[in-house]
């Protein structure tokens, strides 16, 4: 891509348009090594735009981090793209009944911790992984979660073929790229008998036919409960004794 003539800094300039002008080369660093770091590329008209995009973002991104946060924010590779972009093209635009399965269960009468951050606990958590251009969050969250369970139970963790559920869990009203349930994959896996690992079933982020081999099942659900509802009788908190429990946001 080659920028137009008005890259170069001009001779006669105020001292206000050089400092904005320097501010602009300084973006415009930061933007392609952010570029070459994604693997961007883009024609002379969406540069500029891309260009205002990131540069809007990061400034968010800043302000964030300057202020008295538990969390802090960095760039990405959405950091181009207006948040309008990113919802049309990743985020599920039907609404989640999150509610639509029902489970029983016998609840313990406590105590309840207040806070368990299993990282602290062990090898007992995955690295976050990235769905791509698929609204497979259901999967992800589900094999989150049995991974855990799994790694809790037997000392080993596993990594989970969410592209299983992405293409042979439809019988139980999930939807592959376009939606889906946690709570109902794992009555998938419970009646399947088995979910494989993901190097046996590698992730594509596409719909798929179904491969399904039970001889290299990695995985297995014996029950399933989900909770509907949490008041003073029954915290989330009290999975500790029971596995674990799953948020979903999609």
């Amino acid at each position: 891509m080659i920028e137009p003539w008005f890259n170069d800094k001009p001779q006669s300039l105020s001292t206000l348009a050089k400092v904005f002008w320097l501010s602009l080369r300084y973006r415009k660093y930061h933007f392609k090594t952010w570029m070459s770091a994604h693997n961007k590329q883009y024609g002379l008209d969406e540069y500029y735009q891309r260009l205002q995009n990131f540069i809007e973002n990061k400034r968010r991104i800043d302000h964030h981090n300057a202020g008295n946060h538990k969390f802090t924010m960095g760039l990405n590779q959405f950091a181009d793209m207006t948040f309008a972009e990113f919802k049309k093209q990743y985020l599920i635009t039907e609404p989640q009944n999150c509610s639509a399965t029902k489970g029983n269960h016998v609840s313990s009468n406590g105590p309840y911790p207040d806070a368990i951050d299993w990282r602290e606990k062990g090898h007992y958590i995955t690295d976050v992984k990235n769905q791509g251009p698929c609204g497979s969050c259901w999967t992800f969250s589900t094999t989150g979660c049995l991974e855990s369970v799994t790694a809790i139970a037997t000392g080993k963790l596993p990594l989970l073929a969410e592209q299983q559920l992405v293409d042979c869990a439809g019988a139980f009203n999930n939807h592959g790229c376009e939606g889906g349930l946690p709570s109902q994959a794992f009555e998938y896996i419970k009646y399947n008998k088995g979910l494989m690992a993901e190097a046996d079933y590698p992730y594509t982020a596409q719909d798929g036919p179904c491969k399904y081999n039970p001889q290299l099942a990695a995985a297995f659900v014996k029950e399933v409960v989900n909770i509907t509802k949490v008041s003073e009788h029954r915290s989330p908190l009290d999975s500790q004794s029971e596995g674990l429990s799953q948020i979903c946001i999609c």
